[in-house]
């Protein structure tokens, strides 16, 4: 299912990035974020929300680590970031979209905002396509989905495509794999 997933992914301009467990995944964001400058380039922030799930990703050891990013999440720090980072719920492989319970404000911040977002996907919840996410999806607790694929674009009446206008000009998915504990009763 990663296979498909990267590569409808990776077809709409998506970066997708598979690591091992939620310390590498920790490890991959502050290089990350180091490579953007967000450490070390003045005026360069990001911002970190809900990494639920993702228990060895701590944000305030990252947000410790990197000077830059905060975890103050409001309208303005999200929209004087570079990056923001969220962890997303689901992956489609049919189209390359990770779908984001995003009825929290600051994730919807963090995910449309800045010109990078981060999405933290778990490699188990990528699912085949829409009709496979539809039963797992409650509306009443979540009543604002976000189904995100590949960075924002729009195009004219001309069919000139233009990225970046509405959202995040680039989309970097870091596919973190199960635990091995919840991995063994996972379906493949």
């Amino acid at each position: 299912m990663y296979e498909l997933f990267k590569s409808r992914a990776e077809a709409v301009s998506g970066e997708v990035h598979r690591v091992a467990s939620d310390a590498a995944a920790a490890e991959f964001l502050a290089g990350f974020l180091e490579s953007e400058g967000v450490a070390d380039r003045p005026g360069a922030r990001a911002v970190c929300v809900a990494t639920a799930g993702l228990a060895g990703i701590r944000p305030q050891a990252l947000a410790a680590r990197i000077p830059g990013l905060t975890l103050d999440v409001d309208r303005k720090s999200a929209a004087e970031s570079r990056v923001g980072i969220s962890a997303v719920d689901f992956g489609l492989a049919d189209t390359g979209t990770v779908v984001q319970d995003a009825s929290s404000v600051p994730l919807r911040l963090a995910s449309t905002l800045p010109e990078i977002h981060v999405a933290l996907l778990r490699t188990g919840a990528i699912l085949p396509g829409l009709e496979d996410v539809l039963p797992r999806l409650e509306p009443a607790r979540s009543p604002y989905l976000s189904f995100i694929t590949g960075p924002s674009r729009t195009a004219d009446i001309e069919r000139v495509l233009t990225i970046g206008v509405h959202g995040p000009v680039r989309l970097v998915i870091v596919c973190v794999d199960d635990p091995p504990a919840a991995a063994e009763g996972a379906p493949s």
